[in-house]
């Protein structure tokens, strides 16, 4: 399938619970392409570092 990138995180920001993951499209548009399981706690704490905000406008605005 190829590579993909954390679109979105659900959860407190401290320790994310689940990442929705992403592809951009031909056209350049962010496509939703599937979802993590549950993580746990400590999981999530380890994510927290290698998330980075997004270039503000967010491609998966609302």
């Amino acid at each position: 399938m190829g590579d993909a990138l954390v679109g979105v995180y659900t959860g407190p920001a401290a320790a994310p619970r689940t990442l929705l993951l992403g592809r951009y499209d031909a056209a350049g548009r962010l496509r939703y392409i599937g979802r993590t399981t549950t993580h746990p706690q400590a999981a999530g704490r380890v994510l927290t570092p290698l998330l980075t905000a997004a270039a503000a406008p967010h491609p998966w605005a609302g």
